[in-house]
């Protein structure tokens, strides 16, 4: 009797922490779309601590702090959604792209590689790999890459080469 009440009362919180989360999560969207993610990372975070396994909030509070440039922050949370799920093809390019503002391009560089092995013609993730190779001084690397994107269709990249005497 006593584990059937545990195991009722268990799912009853876990129900209204799914509940809190999901409104913390529809607040902090609104915020963010509303360019207060100062706001919205507050809320993201009410949202996690309802329900930690919400992924989404965690991604979306990882965006939140790269445009208020926390990158650390930012990385800490794509991290987080990496650790849980290995083939989140947008953490893996958010945080790829946070290591290159933080000028940690080796591991921008591995992040991006994991993209284009989960898929092959992600241009996103040739562009910029292109910029962690070009930053490392590897140009004709860089352009390796970016001739890749604007071979899969991707229109920056006819730019990006011009730009970059490629």
């Amino acid at each position: 009797m006593r584990i059937l009440l545990l195991s009722i009362l268990l799912t009853i919180s876990f129900s209204v922490f799914s509940q809190d989360s999901k409104e913390f999560f529809k607040q902090a969207q609104t915020k963010y779309n509303a360019g207060d993610y100062k706001a919205a990372i507050e809320l993201y975070t009410k949202a996690i601590k309802a329900d930690p396994e919400n992924l989404d909030a965690v991604l979306q509070r990882g965006f939140a702090y790269g445009l208020i440039e926390d990158y650390k922050a930012a990385i800490a949370d794509y991290t987080t959604v990496i650790n849980k799920n290995n083939d989140h093809i947008w953490a893996y390019i958010s945080r790829g792209s946070a290591y290159n503002k933080t000028k940690d391009y080796n591991k921008a560089i591995n992040d991006f590689n994991k993209v284009i092995q989960l898929d092959p013609k992600n241009t996103e993730a040739y562009n910029n790999r292109g910029w962690a190779k070009k930053f490392l001084g590897n140009k004709k690397g860089a352009c390796a890459d970016w001739k890749k994107s604007k071979k899969l269709g991707n229109k920056e990249a006819k730019i990006i080469l011009k730009n970059n005497h490629c």
